[in-house]
């Protein structure tokens, strides 16, 4: 398994340095990554819980990295993430379903 805590210290610092670069790229994700309605209906842990379900169904080791770190320090429970990743599992199972029959009707269309 990977070094977490380096990998995300090593991203940040690479992150940093294409800030530099283009600040107004950062400030833009960084606007919509904070954004929140005037009156939130989620709390920070479970708000940082969809976070990494998302993180997870998208493949991104950087935002499992950040996430799963803010998840920690929100108060969420292994339990609770473990429920929440159990959400991006039938998730990903569910979008290979409907992509398996996109195919099978790609397939069978084609039949002539």
């Amino acid at each position: 398994m990977q070094d977490w805590n380096g990998y995300r210290t090593e991203l940040a610092a690479t992150l940093g340095q294409i800030g530099q670069i283009s600040p107004d790229l950062l400030k833009a994700h960084d606007l919509i990554a904070t954004a929140t309605p005037k009156e939130p209906q989620l709390d920070a842990k479970t708000r940082e819980l969809i976070a990494l379900a998302v993180a997870v169904t998208t493949r991104c080791d950087g935002c499992i990295a950040f996430h799963s770190e803010a998840a920690r320090k929100a108060g969420a429970t292994k339990e609770e993430m473990v429920e929440a990743l159990g959400v991006a599992i039938a998730l990903n199972t569910g979008a290979a379903l409907v992509y398996t029959a996109r195919a099978f009707d790609a397939f069978t269309k084609g039949e002539g």
